[in-house]
């Protein structure tokens, strides 16, 4: 008999991956399916063989110890008991997935739950300073006759006698490589080891079903569309009674009929006639607590007066600060923008177009040149911002 070493090509004190090595080379070589000549796939095996001796510690030490082979001839995938595992191992340096070494075990019945998704509509004054709203959600529950575990009272889960609890069964099929043995979920129990002989009638064994129940969820102050509050342990149960997911509630603000919000600013437009421009004028503005129950309106201001002074020009802008939408992570409050534009008379009477025209020659406007002045063009960026703001 051949020693082993001088089989696979190494040294007596060579390590595992040395050997590991050399039969992964020779292997490559002398396989059947690279060449079938009868006298190769003998040598196959006996590599085979030296390998599955030389590569267990335990019958490489037996095999020092006696000098010579003493675990029999290369009785590949028969008496020697070579495996699939130990070609997947020396090819791949690791066990066959599905093999023995790798099997997984019965499957939980009990698995948390799925995250949920739900939309809530608010107005723009609840998204600035925060609200509770009471939701419906329609989701999974825990099912109250088997309390999740699944079984009709009185009943309880048995081990399966297919897999004895394994929730895998080993399947062998024979090759010219030998016997390549792979694990399968049990089909008797789908894998969970376990079977309900009396599934609940309510939830027909899942340990849980859908209803409808309501939430109270609270919106914090400064949230904006697309913002996500996430309630914890609020979506659905899990299988088998499992840990409930989380439930999310997006935010959309519905727009507003005289604020537009950017970021934490909030913007207006006000109208006033020529005269009040030339003259100045005081406007009441409204602030964007007036939309607010009336509860919370007692110590808040609803309104302020904005001073126009004598000569606005139409475009002008007034920054009140401090008067905007909250920060979401933070006490200060952005800006309102008033822009004022100036509105010009279309239709005038007899005597308004004569005084009019008397304040036209007491300006010495009646036949104005218009002034010409010279305009920087706008950058691209400056032109994307202002199309932005235009929607």
């Amino acid at each position: 008999m051949q020693d082993l070493y001088d089989l696979l090509g190494v040294d007596r004190d060579a390590d595992g991956d040395t050997i590991k090595k050399a039969y992964r080379r020779l292997a490559r070589q002398l396989h059947p399916d690279v060449n079938p000549d009868p006298a190769t796939q003998e040598k196959f095996k006996e590599i085979s063989h030296a390998y599955e001796v030389l590569s267990d510690p335990q019958k490489r030490a037996a095999y020092d110890r006696g000098g010579s082979d003493i675990f029999g001839g290369p009785g590949f995938g028969q008496g020697a008991g070579f495996s699939f595992t130990d070609i997947m191992d020396a090819f791949f340096g690791g066990g066959a997935p599905g093999s023995t070494a790798a099997g997984r075990g019965p499957r939980p019945r009990v698995r948390r739950g799925q995250d949920a998704l739900i939309r809530l509509d608010v107005e723009l004054a609840e998204a600035a300073f925060g609200i509770s709203r009471e939701i419906k959600v329609d989701t999974a529950v825990l099912c109250e006759t088997c309390n999740g575990d699944g079984a009709a009272p009185g009943s309880k889960p048995v081990t399966c006698e297919t897999c004895h609890g394994a929730g895998e069964v080993a399947h062998v099929q024979r090759s010219f490589l030998g016997e390549i043995r792979t694990l399968r979920p049990c089909a008797a129990c789908r894998g969970f080891g376990t079977i309900i002989p009396e599934p609940c009638r309510e939830c027909s064994g899942d340990g849980r079903v859908r209803a409808r129940r309501s939430l109270t969820v609270r919106i914090p102050a400064g949230v904006d569309t697309g913002t996500r509050v996430q309630l914890a342990e609020k979506g659905e149960v899990g299988p088998g009674g499992g840990p409930a997911g989380d439930l999310y509630v997006e935010i959309h603000v519905a727009p507003h009929a005289t604020f537009t919000r950017h970021n934490n600013d909030l913007h207006c437009t006000v109208s006033v006639p020529m005269t009040a421009a030339a003259l100045g004028t005081s406007i009441k503005i409204p602030t964007l607590e007036a939309d607010l129950p009336s509860e919370d309106k007692s110590k808040r201001e609803t309104s302020f007066q904005l001073e126009l002074k004598a000569g606005t020009q139409s475009g002008a802008e007034h920054i009140m600060h401090s008067r905007g939408v909250p920060g979401l992570r933070g006490t200060t409050r952005g800006d309102l923008i008033v822009t004022v534009v100036v509105e010009t008379p279309t239709k005038l009477d007899g005597r308004q177009e004569l005084l009019m025209r008397e304040l036209a020659a007491a300006r010495d406007e009646l036949s104005p040149d218009g002034t010409i002045k010279p305009s920087t063009p706008k950058s691209v960026f400056g032109r994307l911002r202002d199309a932005f703001n235009q929607h």
